[in-house]
């Protein structure tokens, strides 16, 4: 497995070997030994998976506070989606910043992203699904969002009406959010 860095720091790009013939392909997605012989250890405990119909589905900018704050290793594994991860530690010298990567059945990429980070991503196909390990359950007192559009952001989505749920729609500005790390 490959490991490439991000300008956030614990945010990296994760490529696994493909071993492929006639038949088709192999992958280990997942093996606890070789992503912490990357330097990444975390203990998943929660597996997630999102099915979207359409192109310009956005969900996000989601997240959970502390102490339920949760580190998710995400891929798409039908169609492609831009993902991104906002850094949300008031610590860090990365603070407000955000990085998007595409992510593909085709490109097997995944984003590990850690905690203190938000995490949202568009569909940029039809019939998308998304699989993320979280290192903490879901905890819905502490789930909270942030408005994909926020200008503080300033987020390039590649879009220009996405498909919104309700819950995003009705989401606060960072400014105005609960958030706790």
């Amino acid at each position: 497995m490959n490991k490439t860095e991000t300008k956030l720091e614990g945010c990296v790009i994760l490529e696994p070997k493909v071993f492929g013939d006639h038949r088709g392909w192999f992958m280990e997605s997942y093996s606890k030994n070789t992503v912490e012989s990357l330097g990444l250890n975390y203990d998943f405990v929660q597996d997630n998976h999102s099915y979207s119909k359409m192109k310009g589905v956005l969900r996000g900018i989601h997240l959970q506070n502390a102490p339920y704050a949760q580190a998710k290793l995400v891929r798409c594994t039908r169609g492609a989606i831009l993902d991104v991860a906002v850094d949300l530690r008031e610590d860090s010298k990365t603070y407000k910043q955000w990085i998007s990567v595409e992510l593909s059945a085709e490109n097997q990429k995944q984003l590990m992203i850690p905690r203190g980070f938000g995490h949202a991503f568009v569909t940029l196909s039809d019939d998308v699904e998304v699989q993320y390990k979280a290192d903490n359950f879901y905890d819905y007192p502490s789930d909270r969002s942030i408005r994909y559009d926020d200008p503080e952001l300033n987020i390039d989505w590649g879009i220009d009406n996405p498909v919104l749920s309700d819950k995003d729609k009705a989401a606060p500005f960072l400014n105005d959010a609960d958030i706790k790390f």
